[in-house]
């Protein structure tokens, strides 16, 4: 039993002045009787495993490592997965509410805090600590029968869990899991969707049950999955973008790009995935949307030359060749010394027989590199 007036707990907030604000509150509201602070994830771990606590109040977001991947990392380790979690947030985002509705977080508090909303949250989420309701010490048995490797046990136990909560997508979600360890994946699927079924935000579920048909590559039933999870979520990036590039591979092509879309749409300005699917689509031999997110993307930074090089590649590729010497020769005045621009301008110039043209920027990469191989053999072509 937590003794709410004497019972420790620990608060993981990267900012100063929040834990001193949460301490102050804490000690008004006479909860706790022990108060232990960390400023991100990875140090809140550390005091955990030298001096574990009743209650963690964490923030959501922090460097190093946020609060999601600090409870993750709890949840996992069995000397602390008990801990109870409060979250805070000053992010009331999409993927946030998501978070809370599906994973092992006790609370969820929104900054600006107030004495009331805090005082309400922890002593909710003692009092339930201390009277567990009947489908929770059902999944504590079930656990322990998992843990003993008595997976039938432990399925017995859940279905006992679900009698009192019929509609719980996490308790649908592990027998869904246990159905799976044992075999028995047909149950497992049908357990899976269930749990989405009655939780709309069920993010977790989603992914495992994406996961299950990529392994047997059902590909279309795969994509449907992940362009769900990503209007929910933005957290499963990387799985949607191995999911695109196997479904463009495999002929998949209209749903590898709608999946696509979906992840440059949530993406916003985080880098590196635009790029990716760029590449991805032109190692096969697709060219619409790339020509589209690179232009795209030179609009929003036209000083990116890199980017405006590859647009050039691109129109080059597919023989739009006036359109590629724009670009290249936009890289050229920018770029005094970028052979390659200057080598595909000396190309369309060449085929435009426009000879002298096309001699001069030959001269100009073997001014540049007396030994290029390419240059050399336009030369011999003029």
């Amino acid at each position: 039993m937590i003794d709410i007036e004497n019972m420790s707990i620990l608060v993981v907030d990267d900012m100063k002045s929040m834990r001193l604000t949460i301490r102050k509150m804490l000690r008004n509201l006479n909860i706790g009787k022990t108060l232990r602070f960390a400023e991100n994830g990875r140090d809140g771990l550390e005091v955990l495993h030298s001096a574990p606590c009743d209650l963690a109040i964490i923030d959501w977001n922090m460097p190093v490592m946020n609060g999601t991947q600090m409870m993750s990392a709890l949840r996992k380790d069995k000397l602390l997965r008990d801990i109870l979690v409060v979250m805070v947030t000053a992010e009331n985002e999409r993927d946030i509410v998501s978070e809370v509705a599906e994973s092992e977080i006790d609370a969820y508090l929104l900054k600006p805090l107030t004495l009331e909303s805090l005082d309400t949250k922890i002593k909710a989420v003692v009092r339930n600590a201390n009277n567990p309701d009947p489908a929770t010490k059902y999944m504590m048995k079930a656990r322990e029968c998992e843990e003993a490797e008595d997976y039938k046990g432990a399925i017995e136990q859940i279905r006992l869990a679900l009698t009192h909560k019929p509609s719980a997508s996490r308790i649908l979600r592990k027998l869904g899991l246990m159905h799976f360890k044992i075999g028995k994946p047909a149950i497992g699927e049908k357990c899976l969707q269930k749990a989405m079924s009655v939780n709309r935000q069920d993010t977790i579920s989603r992914d495992l049950l994406g996961r299950y048909y990529l392994e047997k590559q059902e590909y279309e039933k795969a994509a449907r999955i992940y362009l769900e999870v990503m209007s929910l979520s933005t957290k499963y990036f990387d799985s949607a973008m191995d999911l695109g590039k196997k479904l463009i591979v495999n002929g998949y092509k209209s749903m590898a790009l709608e999946l696509f879309q979906k992840v440059v749409a949530r993406a916003g300005k985080k880098t590196g995935f635009q790029d990716s699917i760029v590449d991805i689509c032109l190692d096969n031999m697709e060219y619409a949307y790339p020509k589209k997110l690179l232009d795209q993307s030179i609009q929003e930074n036209p000083s990116n030359y890199e980017t405006v090089h590859k647009a050039g590649i691109v129109h080059y590729d597919t023989n739009e060749f006036d359109k590629a010497l724009t670009y290249f020769e936009k890289v050229n005045s920018n770029k005094a010394n970028h052979i390659e621009a200057k080598l595909h301008i000396a190309k369309i110039h060449l085929m435009n027989r426009k000879v002298i043209m096309a001699d001069d920027f030959v001269n100009q990469v073997l001014r540049i590199d007396p030994n290029n191989q390419e240059a050399l053999a336009l030369r011999r072509q003029l």
